[in-house]
């Protein structure tokens, strides 16, 4: 951490989480003199603690695969290049199981292997329910299909963080806001702090939920749309097989990974509201139920008969987090130079910024120092917005 302000750099990064570290880490590597700005008293103390940590590339486009496919390759030789010797990410490649249990959710996994198979990712299987069940013995009987891929899995998000941030050399500002810029014209030219402004060539926007108010102290309108996610927290329970996948319902998306001594639980309920971005994201009880009950819809108990029984045991522990997704109107981050010279974006990740932080970020800084043509660049923030609705099968 800084002892003294710095007064200069080549690129300010504004948000101290994983992506602006990330950020760091690859303007670090073009050579550029960075200084990282977080308004927090410690990097990586609001959305990205609170992830799972996971990567996968079972996505429904094409560009994103190759966004996350560049990352894990990254993951899986973080120590050499990062160039920090013995440096453990804790990954762990124990797969993403979806299971179905309808024809609806059947067909939607037969088109859609079949079409992850057309872009490159040909180790995803198709399985059937009864093929599912003898690999993993604690599914339930109602699962009649599967698609797993064995090389999908998770790392520690904040041990990435930090080996981002210490791989990058960067001038780091802890209790740092950044209250407003320097221009001249219409271009950005320093960053203002409390603590004073750093003059610079380029500002790169990372603060997830809280981007579009950053974006707007320069003038610049962003259609960002924070919303609450939470994680449901078991850190003991001996019946989740510890090196099990990550098991997932694909109608509704409830699902669990190991961890710890027990496991995540999780949820997306597409009927969350946006709201404004939170400092203190607050928790709600209904989350864990809707995830344990066997009553509820969402249960996980649809997919093992083991939740049941560790309901009516009745002496589980669990405890909850929350974060906030920052969604784009088609769920595809922001990433290059926006519509205000010398500031740039690498924001909106939809609750993918963990896997996608790597490539992201390199894409973020090859296109802000002109080394990828905008056209080139699928996520510039200038294309076209389709609106696509958050679907649960």
């Amino acid at each position: 951490m800084a002892d003294e302000f710095p007064q200069t750099a080549d690129v300010v990064v504004i948000g101290g989480g994983i992506v602006g570290a990330a950020t760091a880490f690859f303007a670090r590597r073009a050579g550029m003199k960075v200084v990282l700005l977080e308004k927090r008293p410690a990097l990586c103390t609001l959305t990205t603690p609170a992830s799972t940590g996971a990567f996968r590339l079972q996505f429904d486009n094409p560009e994103e695969i190759a966004l996350v496919r560049e990352g894990i390759e990254l993951f899986e030789h973080f120590a050499e290049i990062a160039e920090l010797p013995g440096y453990d990410l804790h990954l762990k490649k124990q797969g993403y199981l979806f299971c179905a249990t309808s024809d609806v959710g059947v067909e939607h996994q037969r088109h859609f292997v079949e079409a992850l198979h057309g872009w490159g990712v040909t180790d995803v299987e198709l399985l059937s329910g009864d093929e599912a069940r003898y690999r993993f013995n604690y599914l339930s009987p109602e699962i009649v299909q599967a698609r797993f891929r064995a090389s999908d899995g998770w790392l520690d998000p904040k041990r990435l963080t930090f080996g981002y941030a210490r791989a990058s050399g960067a001038t780091i500002c802890v209790n740092t806001p950044a209250i407003g810029f320097d221009l001249s014209g219409d271009r950005v030219t320093g960053v203002r702090t409390p603590r004073g402004t750093v003059a610079c060539e380029h500002a790169v926007v990372a603060t997830g939920p809280f981007a579009a108010s950053v974006a707007a102290m320069a003038g610049l309108r962003l259609d960002l749309r924070p919303t609450i996610r939470h994680k449901l927290v078991i850190p003991e329970l001996q019946v989740i097989p510890a090196a099990g996948p990550m098991t997932i319902h694909e109608e509704t998306a409830a699902h669990w990974r190991p961890t710890l001594a027990g496991c995540y639980g999780l949820l997306t309920d597409p009927k969350t509201s946006a709201g404004e971005p939170l400092d203190n994201v607050p928790t709600s009880v209904d989350f864990a139920f809707n995830l344990l009950d066997p009553r509820s819809p969402t249960s996980l108990a649809r997919l093992s008969p083991m939740w049941e029984s560790v309901w009516n045991d009745g002496s589980l522990y669990w405890l909850l987090q929350a974060g906030q997704y920052t969604y784009t109107p088609d769920h595809r981050p922001l990433l290059g130079p926006s519509d205000v010279p010398g500031l740039v974006l690498n924001v909106g990740y939809s609750g993918h910024g963990i896997m996608g932080s790597a490539g992201g970020s390199r894409l973020t800084v090859d296109a802000m120092l002109g080394q990828v043509r905008a056209e080139a660049n699928p996520f510039r923030p200038q294309r076209t917005m389709v609106e696509r609705p958050l679907d649960i099968l």
